[in-house]
């Protein structure tokens, strides 16, 4: 079976081929250090559009050439319920995530919480989760 590489290595080596700093990519593509680092971390497998074409204009690259490395989910995690992924989510906005463990690999879950603008420019929080492992993704 032939290696291929993952979105946060491509990332990674085409910004070092570049010759930016992980500050330098985000400087130069608008994007915030945060968001350069989780794609780096393996954190994002799967990009937006906008944040593509960013990427892809700052490394002077075709946003085909990242899309190539992006894995879209296309397994169903339906048959876990829905109350587990909610206690999950709990736990992170509670900072409870020391025992969260993947339900599909039992693999440890790498959390975080996004802070969002809601309409009114009220803080709205949402936890996410992340399978080490695996592609369970809480979003």
């Amino acid at each position: 079976m032939e290696y291929k590489k993952s979105l946060s290595e491509f990332i990674r080596e085409s910004r070092e081929k570049a010759g930016l700093s992980v500050q330098g990519l985000a400087k130069k593509t608008s994007l915030t250090l945060a968001q350069i680092e989780d794609i780096e971390a393996g954190k994002e497998l799967f990009l937006p559009a906008t944040i593509r074409q960013k990427l892809a204009k700052g490394l002077k690259l075709n946003p085909s050439d990242i899309k190539e490395y992006e894995r879209i989910m296309l397994v169903s995690y339906d048959y876990i319920p829905k109350e587990y992924i909610n206690d999950v989510k709990k736990a992170i906005l509670e900072g409870n995530t020391e025992n969260l463990k993947c339900p599909v690999c039992s693999s440890k879950l790498n959390t975080r919480i996004v802070r969002l603008l809601d309409l009114e420019n009220n803080i709205a929080l949402h936890p996410k989760a992340q399978c080490s492992k695996c592609s369970f993704q809480i979003k």
